[in-house]
Parts: C-alpha cells; sequence; structure tokens
C-alpha cells in the first residue's frame, strides 16, 4: 500500500486550486497499473461507500460520511478510472468489473463483511457487488441507483468521447461547451434543491470535469448497459439484504423505473421513497442512508 500523489491525477496533473480541496488518499496497488483510492473515517462495523457519475469520494465525503462515521469505520472509495483510482481502459468500465476491483481493494486492506453504499452509477456497482460477492458482505445500500438498461442522456453527452478519437472531441468540448454545461448537469442532479453553498465552494469540480475524465465517463455510459442486463437477470438470486433510497422527484434516474421496480425483483430488499427529493437524496436525508446501512447490518435474509 502506497500513499497517493495528490499533485497527479490519473489522466493528468491536477491543479492548486483542485488540490487544496481534496481529501487526503492513500492507495492499494491492484493489478498490471490499477490502484484503488480511499479514505477513512470513524470505527466500528466496516461500511463501504461508492460514489456516482461525474464524482469522486468527494462527493460521499461531504454527504453522509460523517454522520455514517459516528457509528462505523467508513472507506469512501475513488471508482475505477475516477478521483485518484487508475483502471485499465474500457474494459473496466462495467459495473460488475469495477465491484470486483474495488472488491480486491477491500480484501487487500483486511476489510471483513462491509456494508456497501452505492450512489447512482455507484449503487449500481453496489448491486453488482451484492450479487458478485454475496459471502464477502453484510448487505448492501443502493441510493437512487441505475438499476436496467435504457437510453440514457449520458450516451449521447459522453458516449462519443469514448470513440476512436473521443479524446480529441473531449479536448474540444472542453474549450467549448463544457464549461457551460457541466454546471447545469451538477446542479440539475440537486432539483429540486438547489447545491448547498458549502458543496459548491468544498467540491473538487476539476477532478471530475475535465476532458480525459470525462473520456472515462462516456466509457462508463457505454458500459452500464451490458452490466445492467447482468444485473437485472441475476437480482432474483440476491442473498444478502439490500435497502433501496429513491428520491420522489429525481431528474437523473427515475425511481419507478429504476429503484422501486429492482427493489420487487430482489428477495432481501425493500425500499423507502423519500418525498419531495431529487438525486441527490444522501445529501439531502443523510439520516436515511444511516437508517438503511443499520438495518442491512443486523438482518438477514
Amino acid at each position: 500500500m502506497m500513499a497517493a500523489g495528490l499533485d497527479v491525477g490519473p489522466t493528468g496533473p491536477v491543479s492548486p486550486a483542485v488540490s487544496a480541496r481534496l481529501v487526503p488518499r492513500r492507495t492499494i496497488a491492484l493489478t498490471e497499473g490499477r490502484t484503488l483510492a480511499y479514505a477513512e473515517m470513524g470505527s466500528g462495523p466496516p461500511l463501504l461507500a461508492i460514489h456516482g457519475m461525474m464524482m469522486s469520494l468527494e462527493d460521499m465525503w461531504l454527504g453522509p460520511v460523517p454522520m455514517l462515521a459516528r457509528h462505523f469505520r467508513v472507506i469512501a472509495v475513488d471508482r475505477p478510472g475516477h478521483g485518484f483510482s487508475r483502471r485499465q481502459g474500457p474494459a473496466d468500465a462495467d459495473p460488475w468489473r469495477q465491484a470486483e476491483l474495488i472488491h480486491a481493494g477491500m480484501q487487500a486492506l483486511g476489510v471483513v463483511a462491509p456494508v456497501v453504499v452505492g450512489h447512482s452509477f455507484g449503487g449500481a456497482v453496489a448491486l453488482a457487488y451484492a450479487l458478485q460477492f454475496p459471502d464477502a458482505i453484510a448487505g448492501a445500500v443502493a441510493l437512487g441507483p441505475i438499476c436496467f438498461p435504457e437510453p440514457r442522456i449520458e450516451h449521447l453527452l459522453f458516449g462519443p468521447r469514448a470513440a476512436p478519437g473521443g479524446g480529441l472531441l473531449s479536448q474540444a468540448l472542453e474549450r467549448s461547451t463544457d464549461p457551460a454545461l457541466l454546471p447545469l448537469l451538477w446542479n440539475a442532479m440537486f432539483l429540486p434543491a438547489t447545491m448547498p453553498a458549502a458543496y459548491a465552494q468544498a467540491y473538487p469540480f476539476g477532478l471530475a470535469g475535465h476532458a480525459a475524465q470525462l473520456v472515462i465517463e462516456g466509457e462508463d455510459a457505454l458500459a452500464l448497459g451490458a452490466g445492467l442486463v447482468r444485473s437485472a437477470l441475476a437480482y432474483r438470486t440476491c442473498r444478502v439484504p439490500v435497502r433501496i433510497l429513491g428520491g420522489d422527484s429525481d431528474l437523473v434516474v427515475s425511481t419507478p423505473r429504476h429503484g422501486y421496480r429492482a427493489s420487487l425483483h430482489m428477495p432481501g430488499a425493500r425500499f423507502r421513497g423519500l418525498s419531495r427529493t431529487g438525486h441527490m437524496l444522501h445529501h439531502q436525508h443523510p439520516e436515511a442512508v444511516l437508517d438503511a446501512a443499520f438495518a442491512v447490518l443486523h438482518e438477514k435474509v
């Protein structure tokens, strides 16, 4: 295990302004140049926190982690290819593959039977983790998860950047449309609420929104469908407790089509809807995340 060099991300240098907003990390070396970056807080039963699209571990850190850390040893990770976690191309973009790599990191850390909490794309990874390694976790909590394949705006916005030559396209868009587009997307995630001022000041948007990183977002978007087909076919075999939280005003991932529907297919799943709440529900309702983590920790399927 080695300390991460926080002045250099997996896709290039990080500016001093971005570095000032970063959570201190450590990095686990995996296979063939892959790494898993993580940060820890708290003590108690282990809890693994996995962020969503266009994000890094700071999103969970600025949301439910402080409350969770009063009761759990929280390990927040950068998903493979995001933040400071290095991956080896599109083959590592699938949510099942990302779950596999994160699990390898948890094994290297000696983490036993964590509660796995994931948001959005990270929710898909958390559910894939539960389906793939049921004997290695206490249960899973999925927050606003995407659970079934469908055409999505990410395919249009980011998919072309993952095509051959897409890196040049992403660089061109970084200089033209991205400065206007990306803030709109980040703010839309919080609707119908507004992005908290403290979050806007603290989150390292430059880490998640530069050209090379958005190529990786495109790889994730293109790989998501096949991974969700695999998950959907396996939901009925789920052998661990699962809690799914969804906002009734989520404009990013339809709660009825994804989280609620998925809960009907998993024997150990329970769904909780949150009223007047959008996609970033873990910021608006961290107490609900804590309740769900306790529920799966103490329940057996």
